[in-house]
């Protein structure tokens, strides 16, 4: 029986083995094909408040999906749709629910190196290196280096992409996927998805699953394939500190009336100390130390910080958190934005009526929003200032030198994470494992937030990320873009996936 059990074991290794041959010797042959489709989807505009755009790019993907064997259909919510599709596979005991998401960030075309964010163009290497533009028309092949620029390039339509691709692939050897798939696609995830969690009391039936894989964010540095067991939650805010009542010139007024400016920029810098370590009392508070499992994953992630550092411009990480991946299990404090009293390209000289900066708070899974939320109100209050809802009177101007106002800008998402040793997980793992002949790199938590949690939270089954795309992809930026040779190895992720 051990001996039989073994062969099974060693033929299902070989099996995958041989997958990612299978995957990318049809794509020797198919990449303009795949290529072709994803430009197309690209090119229609895709910011979720552009509803008319957004109903034609669920429709363009209910098509996509069908030409594949999918039950597709559009689920009506009170937003955008959610574009959802059902593939059974006789025989099958489990079931894969893959999530991706087909709107994108919104964009200023100006900022961009090409005519619109939404006419895609083919570099051969990185816009940053001076990369010529290549003809897309006249290309049959390409390098892996080269890359594609567009809105929504990496973030998040070339997974959508990756998933029918690695079907073909395998449909084109005889092959089908191990598991029954069911697909959805959120046309809000950049708008935090208001209508995905509230559409699982109408549509619970066709997004059960035995485990969920959300297909978004960048792979690890490395480009080895990745898998992220979690990501952050993030709540936003705005601190304004308020001035007088009108902004006053800065020459008659100066050294006698206090400048907003001034005192938010000393509140914020005492919320860190010199090392980037957050003053806020309590702020790290229920964060239990790594287990031994948990330090042995972080400890074998490969990073290359001098590759990162030289990538991004920056000489030197926060001392508080010298490793990325130590600093990826604690909540952040950024200020993400400052204004007061900038007109176009000029300041005016005088004494501003308020100044404000724009907050985020990245959540860990061990620490809840509304709790750092109170906790940043206290600091503040510490500092000498009384905190308003709205616009101050006169009486509270009368009472208070130092006045300010904290107001969550948007509805808080907490963050997820399923633990390693899950058996869906490990399943997952061995299938990427047995693919390309080495492990992925294993990350305990994603830095970046997809509003996930309350969905996941909500349907009761583990879920982990698998990202298939490049780590420099300018991502919510401007000069979005998808290296290509990435792309293609995500397919053969995807690929592993289906067949696990």
């Amino acid at each position: 029986m051990r001996i039989a059990v073994l062969l099974i074991a060693l033929l299902a290794a070989s099996a995958q083995a041989d997958l990612r041959t299978l995957v990318t010797s049809w794509l020797d042959g198919h990449q303009k094909q795949v290529l072709d489709e994803l430009v197309q989807l690209l090119s229609i505009p895709n910011v979720a408040a552009d509803h008319p755009n957004i109903g034609r790019n669920a429709e363009r993907l209910q098509q996509m999906l069908t030409a594949r064997g999918f039950r597709a259909e559009l689920l009506e919510t009170a937003g955008n749709p959610l574009v959802y599709g059902d593939l059974r596979v006789p025989g099958a005991t489990r079931t894969l629910l893959l999530y991706c998401h087909y709107d994108g960030q919104p964009v200023d075309p100006a900022q961009w190196k090409q005519p619109s964010p939404f006419t895609p163009v083919l570099r051969r290497g990185r816009l940053e290196d001076g990369a010529p533009i290549v003809d897309f028309a006249s290309v049959t092949r390409v390098d892996p280096d080269w890359r594609l620029y567009a809105r929504s390039a990496s973030d998040d339509k070339a997974p959508i992409v990756a998933v029918l691709a690695a079907i073909d692939a395998l449909k084109s050897a005889g092959r089908a996927p191990s598991s029954n798939i069911r697909i959805v696609l959120d046309g809000e995830e950049e708008a935090s998805s208001p209508s995905l969690v509230p559409a699982i009391a109408r549509y619970r039936d066709r997004f059960r699953a035995d485990m969920m894989i959300i297909l978004d964010g960048p792979t690890h540095p490395s480009g080895r394939p990745t898998v992220v067991y979690g990501a952050r939650g993030i709540v936003t805010a705005d601190l304004t500190v308020y001035g007088p009542v009108s902004g006053v010139h800065s020459g008659n007024y100066g050294n006698w009336i206090p400048n907003p400016a001034q005192r938010l920029a000393a509140l914020l810098a005492s919320m860190k100390d010199e090392n980037g370590r957050v003053k806020v009392d309590g702020f790290y508070d229920g964060i239990a130390p790594l287990a031994a499992a948990e330090k042995a994953m972080i400890a074998a992630v490969p990073d290359d910080s001098a590759q990162v550092l030289r990538a991004f411009g920056v000489a030197a990480p926060e001392a508080a958190f010298p490793q990325l991946q130590q600093a990826l299990q604690y909540p952040t404090l950024n200020i993400r934005g400052l204004v007061s009293a900038h007109v176009g390209s000029g300041a005016r000289t005088i004494i501003p009526d308020r100044a404000t900066a724009a907050l985020d708070l990245r959540l860990v899974k061990e620490t809840l929003p509304e709790d750092l939320v109170k906790k940043l109100r206290a600091h503040i209050e510490k500092q000498g200032f009384h905190l308003v809802d709205g616009e101050p009177d006169a009486a509270t101007r009368a009472q208070y030198s130092r006045i300010a106002s904290l107001k969550v800008s948007a509805p808080p998402l907490r963050a997820f994470r399923t633990p390693p040793d899950d058996p869906q997980a490990r399943a997952l793992v061995a299938a990427i494992t047995a693919a390309y002949g080495a492990p992925p790199v294993e990350l305990r938590t994603l830095g970046g937030t997809v509003p996930i949690a309350p969905f996941i939270q909500a349907v009761g089954f583990p879920a982990v990320l698998v990202p298939l795309v490049n780590f420099d992809n300018n991502q919510h930026e401007e000069n979005e873009n998808l290296r290509l040779g990435t792309f293609f190895d995500g397919i053969v992720t995807v690929a592993a996936l289906l067949e696990m």
